[in-house]
């Protein structure tokens, strides 16, 4: 007999939702056989049997949440495929049931025998702590303990042991669904929620913008795509390389736009690992191109078309999404104009591409139609100056402007 257990992925990942069960209950399962995918708040992983059997009982539904190290499956070695064993409604270990429209509080026996409402995540550090969570005092009105009032307990002189005056709750108003719409909002979903709400409070965020003409680099590229492509089996000639390699020639040359902060300390990073923003069917990833200063054209086009894929077909592994120093987002695939990007976790700027447009442009003395691009530097203005961001951003568009400077600078 072999329990499916929700593996580890990730130091930061507690806990997964259950997308969809491959097997079912009375099937056979082979070595290695992939049996049921997990969304976790980065990536869907695919959770496989370490031995072959009969898939025994499932002990969590499609849509429960489930955290690390709990057990959802039994296989049972070798036999015949029987009748399938009835779901079990209890769990050998913590399953947490999926919110509907808002996040269900888990309600825990804490050590008094007192019953504590509690997230996930704040009963995990109660129980690493050997904190009693009817002894923690929540900040929430609603009495809900969360992981930060964990954390907090202990750190400052408590209140006096009583129990926090209950709020007045307010009473949901009714829905009327030939009017509204209700959908879950996906685990991904809550996630980008969270990182982009901690940014904007955790940052000094400004941005810069700039306009390129896109005239040469177009006229480069029309020339070239096909020889390019015949000479690299296949690979199509973007814009995303040549935008990639103006970024790394300019944090080369602006390298506080390629650090971050570490506690009272600035590190600034000597490696260039950008960031791709890819738009998938469950939200924005961002996976990491590795080493793009070591990279030629074709091979960060390469990077790039496959990240992409993975990302389109849930392949993307944890891996692929960390270490990144500077991220680049194109919303102009989307046809838009202007926008003020978010900067994506720890790093300290991003990059906005917009849509190309055709618009009248003083070139000396005469009025032309060119192709011109909006672009927008956001940035940590704790760590980069007004200095430094404006002069990022005209590096890009000077090397955007004249492309062949841009090869040699690469």
């Amino acid at each position: 007999m072999a329990e499916i257990i929700v593996p580890e992925l990730a130091e930061s990942i507690t806990e997964g939702t259950i997308v969809e069960w491959v097997k079912k209950p009375g099937d056979t399962v082979e070595k290695g056989e992939f049996i049921v995918e997990l969304e976790t708040d980065k990536v869907n992983a695919e959770i496989i049997s370490e031995e072959a059997g009969i898939l025994k009982e499932i002990f969590a539904q499609e849509g429960d949440t489930v955290l690390v190290g709990a057990v959802i499956a039994i296989v049972e070695a070798g036999g015949v495929a029987a009748a399938p064993a009835p779901v079990k409604e209890a769990t050998p270990a913590p399953v947490v049931e999926a919110p509907k429209a808002a996040p269900t509080p888990v309600v825990e026996e804490s050590s008094s025998n007192e019953r504590v409402i509690a997230s996930p995540a704040a009963r995990k550090l109660a129980r690493e702590k050997g904190i009693d969570l009817a002894s923690v005092s929540p900040v929430d009105p609603q009495g809900r303990v969360r992981v930060q009032d964990v954390a907090a307990h202990g750190t400052a002189p408590q209140a006096p042991a009583a129990k926090p005056a209950e709020a007045p709750k307010a009473a949901a108003p009714a829905i009327d669904e030939s009017r509204v719409t209700v959908e879950k909002m996906s685990r991904r979903r809550q996630t980008i929620a969270t990182r982009l709400l901690e940014v904007k409070q955790n940052t000094a965020m400004l941005t810069t913008f700039n306009e390129i003409d896109m005239t040469n680099v177009m006229a480069l590229r029309s020339r070239k795509k096909d020889q390019f492509q015949e000479k690299h089996d296949g690979t199509r000639l973007g814009f995303m390389s040549f935008f990639t390699k103006a970024v790394v020639a300019s944090l080369k040359k602006y390298p506080y736009v390629n650090a971050q902060i570490v506690g009272n300390e600035l590190h600034l990073n000597n490696f260039y690992d950008v960031g791709v923003a890819v738009s998938t069917e469950e939200g924005l990833v961002v996976p990491v191109v590795r080493d793009c200063d070591r990279k030629n054209f074709a091979e960060i086009e390469d990077a790039i078309g496959g990240l992409a894929k993975k990302a389109r077909d849930k392949k993307l592994q944890i891996a692929d999404l960390q270490g990144g120093s500077f991220t680049i987002t194109n919303g102009g695939v989307f046809g838009s104009l202007m926008s003020t990007p978010i900067m994506n976790g720890t790093q300290a700027a991003i990059l906005g591409m917009h849509t190309i447009q055709k618009r009248p442009i003083a070139v000396g003395d005469e009025v032309q139609i060119r192709p011109m691009m909006y672009v927008a530097l956001s940035y940590d203005h704790r760590i980069i100056d007004g200095k430094d961001s404006v002069g990022f951003l005209k590096t890009v568009k000077e090397l955007l402007e004249n492309p062949e400077d841009l090869l040699l600078e690469s």
